[in-house]
């Protein structure tokens, strides 16, 4: 244990006993209430944006934020909780519609102008309903909210035809049905499809019957947990052993709308350096330094585009975060300017446990100690734990001072270049104890603006403190350098998180049973608000067959962030590694891929950044009403998933198998994107509404060269010549694949986004965006692009032009600019096995037609 100078020991003391007797008359007064349940109304009044309900000592309190958004707050003894949140932007949460009072002699509520908030007197019950009388959240009759002491639990009624998504990254189906869920962050090495926890407690899922879709928000940083299903056929329900009762209910009914007003809530993933979205490698470990310069090199020489070599925990000085071992690192800053050089950037790993070394003259933990930054036990020593350092200590990061500090310590890597870090083990992970983590009573000092200065213990922040560990790396970062977007990569996290660090779904293994998991992963944490998100490509724990290598590599190459990672002791597992020379040639024509699609990925990345739309989305997000049934289509169409709007990738639900598999694509046309042929739908099925569904359904034979992608019909896709690193500046023309709708009147678009791709000065007008149409004539085809918005100059001067589903050469072409008058006739070309006529014109920023005849 160490000594604290004895002031701020006097300090601390007189702020932990007026904190804990705060804390002792909040535990009195929940053990008063030791049970409380909300069973009927006693007194209520309308209030301008809601209502306020008592039942009997408990008071609930229903405002409406946005016609679309309703938060419910609930105190057990007459007292609301803290009106304070670590996710819900401050502005969101101040937000607030007036409301229209509704009542009768049963019931009390409110409507706003897309909802209607009923609550039964007698029995209690709530509900939330549409217009159209849909029911967005109802309670489950028969159990109302109860308190056990500080615990308590809401169930709601789950009709037989709803399904539920979100929760982050935990394993299990995509659909959470049938499913229950403990949040407690947890370093789950070895985690399977069955485990739960892991390393992310995401309080938020989304509800879809038949279309329309809800969601619903627990804000709740304690061990919380859900059921859907398992209790009750008929009920899911949602709740906690300790800390405030505080949701809200969104309303779409569109699943863009839903995802869009979470973002709305907590924020949206900040706008990437575009390097984050190129290829990256990294193992446990890569060093000493001669073998990071021989992956960077071999990379090179293998032509395999790269952008990113990330550097584990043992480029370290005995493993204490923010340093260099000399030894195994004599040059390390020329090796970072070198691998720069290259064309490859750095990330590296800081964990957040400081080396407790009271001797060693180890910066972080001297001004830790003088700064009074690290976490204590509740005899006021500091706390210790066992990590990869040894003894180590631990910053308190819900103190805005604290994470101030924090940020300064990257200073020094900054400076010689470090491009991003890897913030690891912060759930927080503690060895050789039980629990994994820290003892429950572990005191945190809550010194932030909007929340009220407290001691409170680890309960109440052990979800949350990763998240507030990769803010503070996040907000320093900025601090450091405010023009250039920071990088940072998060294990652990809650709700709100994205707005600090990417993720990834931590310690995986290489098995089919986990490529096959990866896909609904991350598909559940983009619809969490983690849109930047990736796997450990080939699996971390074990070394890969070189087949499942292979089809990893391919598929991760249409995920947002592609980074190949493995556990020491592992065979390499590098692309060039672990296969045939077929094996490294696909797996390096995937990732070529990626970067050809690089223009269409970063668009979608801005998308995300002003939207809060993931850039990987199941296909329910797209086509929600694409189901027979009224279900969401991801539940018949196995692993597929889309990229964006227009791509969509079918990799085989049981990608181990050998057998030929079949794929409903969705209710539209669609064409292969590497064939450019079109798939006519089918017909004969019927939807909820009983209309016709045009459902086309592909065999696909199974084979290790191809993984389907196919492409919405009335897309515009554009491409880039190949690179081999997004500092790379393409040579050639800008290729726009347009894929034509198959019917008159049809939508038919694409659009385009650019800036610089590491800094902030998109913000001050310096970006380029294009607009992309199409229209099927009579005669023909017409592709048009608006004049270009934003001051930034593209690298290209001239489009190529593709049209897909061609059958024959077109009998003419010609161009019209925009603002100028008469049409420029031009040549095309006609390509029968790709199913596609080419054009080539002048991009000069004014905007123009393309007018194909038959």
């Amino acid at each position: 244990m160490h000594r604290v100078r004895p002031y701020l020991f006097v300090v601390f003391v007189v702020l932990f006993s007026a904190a804990t007797s705060q804390l002792t008359i909040n535990a009195a007064a929940q053990q008063k209430a030791a049970f409380v349940r909300l069973d009927r109304v006693t007194a209520s009044r309308p209030l301008p944006n809601g209502i306020e309900i008592r039942s009997g000592a408990a008071v609930m309190q229903i405002t409406a934020l946005r016609d679309d958004v309703v938060r419910v707050r609930v105190g057990p003894t007459g007292q609301l909780p803290e009106d304070a949140s670590w996710a819900v932007l401050p502005s969101s949460r101040a937000a607030s519609v007036n409301v229209t009072p509704e009542s009768n002699g049963g019931a009390v509520g409110f409507k706003t102008a897309k909802l209607h908030i009923v609550v039964h007197k007698d029995p209690f019950g709530l509900s939330v309903t549409d217009n159209a009388g849909h029911v967005i959240a109802q309670d489950l009759p028969g159990r109302p909210i109860e308190y056990h002491g500080a615990s308590f639990r809401v169930y709601m009624k789950s009709p037989a035809e709803e399904h539920y998504f979100g929760l982050g990254d935990k394993p299990g189906p995509l659909d959470r049905r049938n499913e229950a869920f403990t949040d407690w962050n947890t370093d789950a090495f070895g985690w399977q499809q069955s485990t739960d926890p892991i390393y992310k407690s995401i309080p938020w899922f989304i509800t879809f019957n038949k279309g329309v879709c809800g969601g619903i928000y627990f804000d709740n940083t304690w061990r919380a947990s859900f059921d859907f299903n398992k209790e009750y056929r008929d009920g899911y329900s949602f709740g906690s052993e300790g800390g405030p009762l505080d949701f809200y209910v969104v309303y779409g009914p569109e699943p863009k709308a839903v995802v869009e007003t979470w973002a709305w809530l907590v924020g949206t993933t900040p706008m990437p350096p575009m390097w984050a979205l190129g290829y990256q490698q990294s193992r446990y470990s890569y060093y000493p330094e001669a073998e990071v310069r021989r992956i960077a090199d071999r990379l090179r020489s293998e032509r395999i585009p790269a952008d990113v070599i990330w550097l584990d925990i043992d480029y370290q000085y005995k493993n204490w975060p923010f340093t260099v071992d000399p030894e195994r690192f004599p040059t390390f800053e020329q090796m970072i300017k070198d691998l720069r050089a290259q064309h490859l950037r750095t990330v590296m790993i800081t964990d957040l446990h400081i080396a407790d070394q009271p001797m060693a003259k180890y910066k972080p933990f001297e001004e830790g100690i003088a700064g009074d930054h690290f976490l204590k036990n509740p005899d006021g020593t500091i706390y210790e734990g066992v990590v990869w350092p040894g003894k180590a200590v631990f910053p308190d990061f819900t103190r805005k001072v604290s994470r101030e500090w924090w940020g300064t310590l990257y200073a020094d890597f900054v400076k010689k270049g470090v491009a991003g870090f890897w913030n690891d083990m912060n759930e927080p992970a503690i060895f050789l104890v039980p629990s994994k983590t820290m003892p429950d009573d572990t005191q945190h000092r809550i010194d932030e603006p909007g929340f009220a200065t407290r001691v409170t213990n680890h309960l109440e922040i052990h979800n949350i403190y990763g998240m507030q560990n990769s803010r503070g790396t996040f907000e320093g970062l900025l601090k450091l350098e405010p023009n250039l977007r920071p990088f940072v990569m998060t294990r652990a996290s809650f709700a709100g998180g994205h707005r600090y660090a990417v993720t990834w779904t931590g310690d995986n293994s290489a098995t089919w049973d986990h490529l096959r998991q990866t896909t609904p992963q991350l598909l559940n944490l983009g619809l969490s608000g983690f849109a930047m998100a990736g796997a450990d490509v080939g699996g971390f724990a074990g070394s890969p067959q070189p087949e499942l290598l292979t089809r990893w590599l391919e598929v991760a190459a249409f995920h947002p962030i592609d980074r190949d990672h493995t556990a020491v002791g592992t065979l390499p597992q590098e692309p060039w590694e672990n296969g045939t020379a077929e094996d490294v040639s696909l797996r390096r024509r995937y990732i070529e891929e990626r970067y050809r699609l690089m223009p269409y990925f970063y668009t979608t990345a801005e998308e995300m950044s002003r939207t809060g739309l993931p850039i990987m989305r199941p296909l329910f997000m797209e086509f929600p009403h694409g189901e027979a049934d009224g279900g969401p289509l991801d539940l018949s169409t196995g692993n597929a998933f889309m990229v964006g709007r227009d791509l969509l990738v079918a990799q085989s639900p049981y990608p181990d198998e050998l057998d030929d598999y079949q794929v409903a694509l969705p209710p539209s046309s669609w064409y292969d994107y590497w064939t450019g042929s079109r798939i006519d739908p089918t017909s004969g099925r019927k939807g909820i509404d009983n209309a016709a569904i045009a459902q086309p359904e592909v065999h696909i034979h199974r084979d290790l060269e191809t993984l389907p992608v196919f492409v919405r019909a009335g897309s515009i896709v554009p491409e880039q010549p190949l690179v081999q690193s997004t500092d790379e500046k393409p040579v050639g023309p800008l290729t726009l694949r347009v894929y034509p709708p198959t019917t008159l009147g049809a939508d038919c678009e694409g659009s385009l986004y650019l800036d610089d791709g590491v800094s902030y000065e998109f913000k001050k007008g310096d970006y380029l965006r294009e607009q992309f149409a199409c229209r099927l004539s009579a005669q023909g085809l017409i592709v048009t692009m608006a004049p270009r918005k934003g001051d930034f100059l593209p690298w290209w001067k001239l489009l190529t032009i593709e049209v897909y589903g061609a059958t024959k050469p077109y009998a003419s072409a010609s161009v019209t600019v925009l603002d100028r008058s008469g049409a420029t006739p031009i040549s095309t070309n006609f390509d029968a096995e790709h199913h596609r006529v080419t054009a080539l014109v002048s991009d000069n920023a004014k905007g123009l037609e393309l007018q194909l005849t038959y």
